[in-house]
């Protein structure tokens, strides 16, 4: 899952970075306005992390400008702002949470967590398919009860294809939700990981539609745990 975080504080957003990468999650960095609306644009983010008081152009503005854009990812507001008339604003322009300063991480990656979950039309905290299941709280996934030893990667991909079961995903739709804006992207590492998913999940759980992607179904007549 690929999250766009727009926040000008450096120290906090490197904070912000290290703790959202922890959880699993692949991070892009915009300390400005003029940035975050150019990517909230272009690429195709599963949500953004938006402060309100910005550089060059604020936040508000930024987010009326993607829904009038017809940018529909989910925005978590983030801001120093504590007024009601804040937060109303936020939402009129197209928020779908707001969190304000301070803060606890606990707290930020719960309302994020949730946020993915609907914007994936999921409403148990945990995501299941068959036997294999995935705890985001925990970043951890498991198989019959069976713990699974993941990389990050490999977390990140089978919690994208989890939020996304049953449907056909194409590799230049995962390489886009997997990887952050530095890593140097290569669509044919997807069949690596792929591969190495299938030995940890087995190899029935992903299935691969020729010329299109892959489709991450339950085993037949597998209960869910």
């Amino acid at each position: 899952m690929r999250i766009l975080l727009v926040e000008d504080d450096p120290d906090l957003s490197r904070q912000l970075k290290l703790t959202l990468g922890d959880a699993g999650y692949a991070v892009d960095h915009a300390p400005d306005g003029e940035e975050a609306q150019f990517l909230g644009e272009t690429e195709p983010y599963d949500a953004v992390i938006l402060d309100l008081g910005l550089p060059k152009v604020d936040g508000v503005s930024v987010l009326e400008r993607w829904r009038r854009g017809n940018v529909a990812t989910p925005v978590l507001i983030l801001t120093a702002r504590g007024a009601w008339s804040d937060k109303v604003a936020g939402f009129d322009a197209g928020a779908d949470d707001y969190l304000a300063k301070p803060f606890h991480t606990e707290e930020l990656l719960a309302r994020l967590r949730a946020l993915l979950r609907r914007s994936a039309g999921h409403a148990a905290p945990s995501l299941s398919c068959g036997a294999l299941r995935l705890d985001p709280r925990a970043a951890r996934a498991s198989v019959n009860g069976e713990p699974l030893r993941l990389t990050s990667l490999e977390y990140r991909l089978l919690h994208y294809m989890m939020m996304h079961q049953g449907r056909v995903i194409g590799r230049t739709e995962l390489v886009e939700h997997l990887y952050d804006q530095d890593f140097d992207r290569d669509s044919n590492t997807i069949e690596v990981f792929i591969g190495r998913l299938r030995k940890k999940l087995g190899a029935d759980r992903i299935e691969t539609v020729r010329g299109l992607g892959y489709r991450l179904t339950p085993l037949a007549g597998e209960e869910a745990v």
